[in-house]
């Protein structure tokens, strides 16, 4: 039972949005559950909103989020954690020292490749107490056409953590999405590209 957490240093970069959707696509042939461990709990606000019943599981964490995963590893075969956007914060601490997988989603823009260094050093502390912990940077909005974009890839090279080979393409389908209680999959025709990607990277990750 993989547990994945997608961890950030910073807000914006598009965390919650890759949870839902990741947590989704894995969904289609696995059951899956989130936690919410952001204390904005804007994956559990979704979950709340969302206009199909059939919609991924969402539950905010308790104090103990080891305790919790622990009870629904017989239940689930992926647990997805949208973690907060400090990796100074407990719970992040907490998530990296147990889980199997973290996603840092990274937005081409000078300020994130800033913050992503302390991802890096968050990340070699966690594998002290979690050795198999395995780190993947994934570009997130990327706008293929901007100059940052294309140098995004060779300014992630000089941080020690591996870059997924799938980019994620800013669209507006993810937010669009997210902001009618749905994901990407529950927009028909309009969504095949992001849909396309989304499963390309399942498939890094799996």
């Amino acid at each position: 039972m993989p547990v994945i957490a997608i961890a950030g240093n910073k807000g914006g970069v598009g965390k919650t949005t890759l949870s839902l959707n990741l947590a989704t696509a894995l969904s289609q042939n696995n059951s899956v559950i989130i936690l919410d461990a952001d204390p904005q709990g804007s994956s559990f606000q979704w979950r709340e909103i969302a206009d199909n019943d059939d919609a991924i599981n969402v539950q905010m964490v308790s104090e103990d989020i080891e305790k919790q995963v622990a009870a629904l590893q017989n239940d689930y075969q992926y647990i997805v954690i949208d973690c907060p956007p400090s990796v100074h914060a407990s719970q992040t601490t907490e998530v990296l020292n147990f889980c199997n997988l973290v996603l840092i989603p990274v937005q081409p823009s000078p300020i994130d490749l800033w913050a992503t260094v302390h991802i890096e050093e968050a990340v070699a502390k966690a594998r002290q107490k979690n050795s198999p912990l395995a780190a993947l940077l994934i570009i997130n909005q990327i706008e293929l056409r901007s100059t940052l974009s294309r140098l995004v890839r060779d300014a992630l090279a000089e941080i020690d953590l591996p870059v997924a080979k799938t980019a994620i393409r800013r669209r507006a389908i993810y937010r669009n999405s997210i902001m009618e209680g749905k994901t990407i999959f529950d927009m028909g025709k309009k969504a095949s590209d992001a849909i396309t990607e989304l499963n390309q990277l399942i498939e890094e990750i799996t």
